[in-house]
């Protein structure tokens, strides 16, 4: 009997779609093909077609916006303005792809620096890695998509994508928009399957590269079983600190960190988690943040107005209360929300002082919380701000120059956001984890370029 998965609407758990699922008899077919595309370089897409493709897909893609920001809300949950930033986002996605495919170059090396060496030119050239398994997340179904997909194509390599179960429907729908675009048959296979299938199909020593987004349990357990030579670029979560100093302007910190708490509702994973203010402004910053937060609209994400929606499942919101009775058993105090709306809904909720071994202050929350913790001595906060073994993205608040650099020194992170909160994200900047958060980099340009490798070539002659 055939497997299937169902694609439910997060905020009312309606039936979206029901898609097959491949099994594990499917696995070798799906390689065959990317194998063949590949092996053969007579079946290589030139540089200039690869930009027709992505530059027509980014065009077919901004005449069908409207119809991909639903889609993405039906599957995601995601509420329509942020929806539709992301649409707006991968639109860019693929055009950035499309403009970095002149920059795939090498370089010369120079020779006859020893006797050994002379009578020698050498020079490099980028080619592509081979085949690319990217395996992805659920909260941003399209924008994700692109960041793998079109970055593959990019790069002239054969990819196999896999979305996240909950949330397929925008890579399949990129999918028939590349293919109309003029993406030959088999350079992008999606495939939905199982864990137990999708395992077999990246731990295949067929493929070259696997871009893998989501939990770090099940990334760096799958890197663990990559064949010999298998490249990767892994991007996890992280519990995204920010240091607030008693000189920070409050008219453009309060809007900017209540956005990067719950935008998403605070599924993301550079979303402000551990905010650490300074004593003798935490009170104001406390009630002024809280004040905020209750404005916040949460409703059906297809309702414009709309600021929070659902979380991805009701499993969720089970483990965010969960999460939150534990804080508050814990002697955290509850500024404002703490509980839930329905079956699929969560208030935006503000937590003061939680004890350092609560969930809330040890894991990635990945839901629609803040945490407030008061400091007198910063380098201790950057001290607790780096205790975790998860380091993305952190931020701090302050007017002084000095204070700032300190801070960005000293702060664990791969960026560090000054007077911006830190899901803050454009798709040409290096964007990835560090130590338990990820290995490699995103960002449009640098996962291209990751996913080439170079080849030297040295020619000898003695006209040389």
């Amino acid at each position: 009997m055939e497997k299937t998965i169902k694609i439910i609407f997060p905020y009312d758990q309606s039936l979206v779609k029901e898609l097959p699922l491949i099994d594990k008899s499917d696995v070798e077919k799906v390689l065959t093909i990317a194998q063949n595309l590949f092996e053969d370089q007579s079946n290589w897409i030139p540089a200039y077609k690869r930009i027709e493709i992505l530059e027509k897909t980014a065009f077919l893609m901004k005449e069908r916006s409207e119809e991909l920001i639903h889609l993405a809300i039906s599957e995601g949950g995601k509420p329509y303005k942020d929806s539709k930033a992301e649409i707006v986002r991968a639109i860019k996605g693929v055009k950035l792809a499309a403009e970095h495919i002149s920059q795939l170059k090498g370089e010369q090396i120079p020779m006859g620096l020893t006797e050994a060496a002379l009578n020698r030119i050498a020079f490099t050239t980028k080619e592509p890695i081979g085949i690319v398994a990217a395996v992805s997340a659920f909260n941003h179904p399209l924008n994700l998509a692109v960041h793998q997909i079109a970055t593959a194509i990019a790069a002239g390599c054969p990819v196999v994508f896999k979305p996240a179960g909950t949330t397929p429907l925008s890579g399949l729908a990129l999918a028939e928009i590349l293919k109309e675009a003029g993406l030959p048959e088999g350079w992008l296979q999606v495939v939905l399957c199982d864990n137990e299938t999708a395992e077999l199909l990246v731990t295949d020593k067929r493929v070259h590269f696997l871009s893998f987004i989501g939990s770090a349990k099940v990334g760096w357990y799958l890197k663990s079983k990559l064949a010999p030579g298998t490249r990767s670029a892994l991007e996890h979560g992280g519990a995204a600190p920010v240091i607030v100093e008693s000189d920070a302007d409050f008219t453009e910190m309060i809007p900017d960190l209540v956005k990067g708490g719950f935008y998403h509702a605070g599924q993301v994973c550079v979303s402000v988690q551990k905010v650490y203010v300074n004593e003798e402004i935490c009170d104001r910053f406390t009630a002024q943040f809280s004040e905020a937060t209750k404005k916040l609209i949460v409703g059906n994400p297809f309702d414009e107005t709309t600021d929070v929606g659902a979380l991805i499942t009701p499993k969720e919101v089970d483990r965010v209360e969960e999460w939150v009775n534990e804080a508050v058993a814990k002697g955290a105090k509850v500024i404002t929300g703490g509980k839930r709306i329905s079956d699929t809904c969560f208030e935006p909720t503000v937590l003061f002082n939680p004890s350092e071994d609560s969930k809330v202050s040890t894991h990635e929350i990945f839901g629609p919380v803040v945490c407030i913790y008061p400091f007198t001595d910063r380098d201790e906060a950057i001290k607790k701000a780096n205790a975790l073994d998860v380091h993305f993205q952190a931020a701090v608040f302050t007017k002084n120059v000095d204070i700032a650099l300190d801070t960005v020194k000293k702060l664990n992170a791969t960026a560090v956001m000054v007077n911006d909160h830190t899901a803050f994200r454009v798709d040409w900047m290096p964007f990835g984890g560090r130590d338990a958060s990820g290995i490699g980099m995103g960002g449009i340009s640098y996962s291209i370029n990751e996913m080439t490798r170079e080849k030297m070539t040295v020619f000898k002659s003695k006209f040389l």
